[in-house]
């Protein structure tokens, strides 16, 4: 199995695990994505040796393509020298040498192959990640406008129930009552001053006419007669005088 049916598996994993505990879609979605993108992050290192692999065979391959190289020279330098057996035994390195690159070669190249998919699959992942990150804001958006619809559609459920407006209905009728009875008080209250007002008109009006019945039946009360005038200004001046005395004895 590969690293990327590993995490597909994984993702596919821990997404039931979430759906089966019947969490917030929000939640939900949130972790999946951090799910992806830790996954995201190790299969990067595994990609990273990969490549790091395919470059040591890469090396080795041209190192011992090099050797090869280098023991051929020496063979050719030998054969000018006339040293046959030492030709030979360079020829003999040089097979050797070349058998190994021939090996790294094939492995090198299996390996290049093997990370340039993994290369590849990577950024698939990635872009699956980019994708998937859109795609929960859409699914995040959605939930709440669903949410919304679903709190407007109860609040109208109730709304549509008598209760409401029973209670609407109940409050205008006890604030009329409040009305009427502070009406019926104003008006009790301007009846009572109206009332006394016209019981003081009456006891005003009585006592008139009981005096003019009284004085029509000679029983009137006659009023004090005035000193004549003359008789007056002598006793103010009798009282004047005796005012000095009682000043000059003093």
């Amino acid at each position: 199995m590969s690293i990327f049916e590993r995490i597909s598996t994984l993702i596919k994993s821990n997404i039931n695990d979430l759906i089966s505990g019947a969490e917030d879609p929000e939640k939900i979605l949130e972790q999946l994505i951090i799910d992806m993108r830790s996954q995201f992050l190790e299969a990067r290192k595994q990609v990273a040796v990969a490549i790091a692999d395919e470059k040591r065979l890469k090396r080795t391959f041209e190192r011992e393509t090099e050797k090869a190289k280098e023991w051929e020279k020496k063979a050719m330098t030998a054969v000018r020298s006339g040293r046959d057996d030492l030709a030979r035994e360079s020829l003999s390195r040089k097979s050797e040498h070349d058998q190994i690159a021939e090996q790294y070669l094939s492995q090198w190249q299996a390996q290049e192959k093997a990370a340039g998919q993994l290369k590849e699959a990577l950024t698939m992942l990635n872009a699956k990640i980019g994708e998937a990150s859109r795609k929960k804001n859409l699914l995040i958006a959605r939930q709440k406008r669903a949410e919304a619809q679903q709190k407007i559609q109860d609040t109208m459920a109730g709304l549509s129930d008598n209760g409401a407006f029973d209670t609407f209905a109940r409050m205008e009728h006890k604030v009329d009552q409040m009305e009427a009875e502070a009406e019926a008080a104003m008006e009790l209250s301007g009846v009572d001053v109206a009332l006394e007002s016209q019981l003081d008109a009456l006891e005003a009006n009585q006592d008139d006419a009981l005096a003019s019945l009284k004085a029509k039946m000679g029983l009137a009360p006659e009023p004090a007669a005035l000193p004549p005038a003359d008789e007056m200004d002598e006793v103010e001046a009798i009282e004047a005088e005796i005012e000095s005395l009682v000043t000059e004895d003093a």
